[in-house]
């Protein structure tokens, strides 16, 4: 009996590593082509080669990787945003000032409440509206993944919205510094429009130092306490799963993920100095490609058939929500005088 309490998890495992390395093969071809074409990223890269690789080649489809696909979408994912945590600290967030709260938390209301609202109207799946409007809300890629581990959602729904975040990003990035010099926006407000108004880091990172001046360093930090609005998200998320659920009595690691104790962990530990700023650049590049192999096996686990039925009515729920939000942000702006 104890021999094979103790042979199962290691059968678990050996099962997992033929799919978990085609995760990581896949993961290091999408960082190398993320690192030409930074604009896109690693993680994009990583979902599209994953549902090209299992629609070529057959036996990538093979229900002998679907383990080791399940545990980078899964556990790796996880372990993606602990690590992430690193990179936030809480000084930088006491920094941005009271006043930039009202336009990150009416931004994000824009974006949660427009997804809830407009994705019903163009019905859109509950799952794939929550993953748009988190997406667009917070931090584009890693907020999708911090509320994958909580909702489980189909890996369509999360292919539909990293697509769609994707998308927009390239048009805040080719858009948004030709609009805000005519518009004429000193460096400090675009910076906060940036901030708050395009998804992902890496694109608000190209989008404010393509605009020039403080832009840059002043938009990295709004997107990084833009990023701790996914803790009560997720908390929130986590609650109403477990309600749906019909989970009477909500143990505490339903509503409040390990995952995400190790986030805000990782933040305060890093807050107090005890993570070296030279360890600050290896610790985001093992972050994102956790990431990217987590998106890899999603997309290698994804068919097309699945992904047509659900049409072009996410791309136009993400677009209606990307010029909402990036409306709101410039008038949130001029309403409170930032």
């Amino acid at each position: 009996m104890a021999r094979t309490a103790v042979a199962a998890p290691q059968t678990q495992i050996v099962n997992r590593l033929p799919g978990l390395a085609v995760t990581l093969l896949v993961a290091a071809v999408a960082t190398g082509l993320g690192l030409l074409v930074p604009v896109i990223g690693g993680p994009v890269f990583a979902i599209i080669l994953g549902v090209l690789a299992a629609t070529i080649v057959k036996p990538l489809r093979s229900t002998r990787l679907a383990p080791g696909y399940a545990m980078a979408s899964k556990g790796v994912l996880q372990l993606s945003i602990v690590v992430l945590g690193t990179g936030l600290s809480l000084q930088q967030v006491v920094h941005v000032g009271v006043s930039s709260l009202p336009v990150m938390l009416g931004t994000l209301a824009v974006a949660l409440g427009g997804a809830w609202l407009l994705g019903k109207w163009l019905k859109v799946g509950t799952d794939t509206k929550t993953l748009i409007g988190v997406g667009t809300g917070i931090c584009g890629a890693s907020a999708i993944a911090a509320t994958t581990a909580v909702i489980k959602p189909k890996d369509t729904a999360v292919a539909y919205a990293i697509g769609t975040i994707f998308t927009f990003n390239i048009a805040a990035v080719l858009l948004f510094p030709p609009l805000g010099h005519l518009l004429g926006l000193s460096p400090h407000a675009f910076g906060l429009w940036a901030g708050t108004a395009v998804n992902d880091t890496s694109s608000v990172v190209a989008a404010a130092y393509a605009y020039g001046g403080d832009a840059g360093p002043y938009a990295i930090v709004v997107k990084l306490t833009r990023s701790l609005m996914i803790i009560p998200i997720v908390i929130t998320l986590a609650w109403l799963k477990a309600r749906k659920d019909d989970e009477v009595h909500l143990p505490w690691h339903r509503i409040v993920p390990a995952f995400l104790i190790g986030f805000v962990l990782a933040a305060a530990v890093d807050t107090a100095g005890l993570i070296p700023d030279s360890w600050h650049p290896a610790l985001s590049t093992v972050g994102t490609f956790l990431i990217t192999t987590a998106l890899a096996g999603i997309g290698l686990s994804l068919r097309f058939a699945d992904m047509r039925k659900a049409g072009a009515r996410p791309l136009l729920l993400g677009g209606i929500l990307w010029i909402a939000v990036a409306a709101s942000s410039l008038g949130l702006q001029a309403l409170t005088g930032l």
